[in-house]
């Protein structure tokens, strides 16, 4: 899909990268084409509300809503559920299957420490898009379609004291996976096109920065 006129020069690059990647995964791995190139992952504090951001998604991509046990977690679900929907784009939870059910969510994203659970979640919900977050080390595939790998450049939130991989690094650990991966952690528009082996891009800030405003309308 080509973004319509109108939305940011970094929107528009980091669809580009993103649909570009996911074509090449595909071709390696068929599993990849029915993947979501671009995930938009929220965060409590640095977006509040999520829903906007996701409103303004290219259809195809997807959003991973981690609530973090937040009390108003239901209705920021169905928000989004709600702007998803109209957007065609796929909505994931993070972690809390109780709470996927709740808002009809299309699947699971789940930390690393919890991947052992994927084969039981995918018997149990056959047609939910499972990922899990991976750090480079053990390499668990079972019951998931992709893995989320991070960070790849400096990044903010709870990798911040991470050290990131880099471009390089990153392709290498993507490439002895065994699942399709996505590129988390400090990628936008001006690092992005460094990035070969991911299925795909993902984010909280660059993506909410570029997709956060309406499309601008050419007159």
């Amino acid at each position: 899909m080509i973004l319509p006129a109108g939305y940011s020069d970094d929107a528009r690059t980091l669809w580009d990268v993103a649909t570009a990647l996911n074509r090449a995964a595909a071709a390696v791995s068929p599993r990849a084409a029915a993947l979501p190139p671009l995930l938009f992952f929220t965060d409590p504090d640095r977006t509040p509300r999520p829903w906007e951001t996701a409103a303004r998604l290219p259809a195809g991509s997807a959003v991973v809503y981690r609530a973090f046990g937040a009390p108003d977690a239901v209705e920021t679900g169905r928000n989004l559920r709600e702007a998803t929907t109209r957007a065609g784009v796929r909505l994931l939870v993070g972690l809390d299957a109780d709470l996927a059910q709740a808002i009809s969510a299309d699947g699971l994203h789940l930390p690393e420490r919890a991947a052992h659970r994927a084969p039981v979640l995918c018997a149990a919900h056959p047609d939910w898009l499972l990922t899990a977050a991976w750090h480079g080390g053990a390499t668990p595939t079972e019951g998931l379609d992709a893995l989320v790998l991070s960070p790849v450049f400096p990044a903010g939130g709870a990798s911040a004291s991470k050290p990131a991989l880099g471009a390089e690094a990153f392709s290498a650990r993507a490439a002895q996976a065994g699942l399709p991966v996505y590129a988390l952690g400090g990628v936008d528009a001006t690092n992005a096109s460094q990035i070969i082996g991911a299925c795909g891009l993902a984010g909280v800030d660059a993506i909410r920065s570029a997709f956060g405003e309406p499309p601008r309308i050419r007159t």
